[in-house]
């Protein structure tokens, strides 16, 4: 394999993790957003679906991003009469973000983030000797 398509794959990777990683920051920056009135649904859960592509330019499959969907998991409730988007019973719709679930998907979008930095770093380096060999 080309060494300038080994950067290049490498990068679709790691731009495959920033968006997840955006999506996983979004989720946990809302994780208390409920509605604001009874009945009002609360913030909903993101998700990133990946796909290979076959890239042209390339002559390789890469890694990009298919879609960003929302998690069709049911809304937890919570007892708070007070709150403005209590219903009848007093139960409020709490988003379905579950923290530790983020936290564990940001640390394998992290690892996967560092792979392929990891893969970029040797790569360069394999270019320097090749270069430092020619002269």
């Amino acid at each position: 394999m080309d060494l300038t398509k080994a950067l290049s794959i490498s990068a679709r990777g790691m731009d495959a993790q920033t968006t997840r990683l955006r999506v996983i920051a979004e989720n946990l920056a809302n994780q208390d957003t409920t509605g604001d009135a009874p009945g009002a649904s609360p913030y909903r859960r993101k998700t990133v679906t990946f796909e290979d592509k076959m890239d042209a330019t390339l002559g390789e499959d890469t890694v990009r991003v298919k879609n960003v969907g929302t998690d069709k998991a049911a809304f937890p409730k919570r007892y708070d009469p007070s709150h403005p988007a209590a219903d009848a019973q007093g139960y409020v719709q709490t988003p379905n973000v579950n923290s530790f679930v983020e936290v564990m998907d940001m640390r394998e979008a992290q690892r996967s983030f560092s792979a392929n930095l990891n893969v970029m770093e040797v790569t360069r380096t394999m270019l320097t000797r090749a270069i430092d060999l020619l002269k």
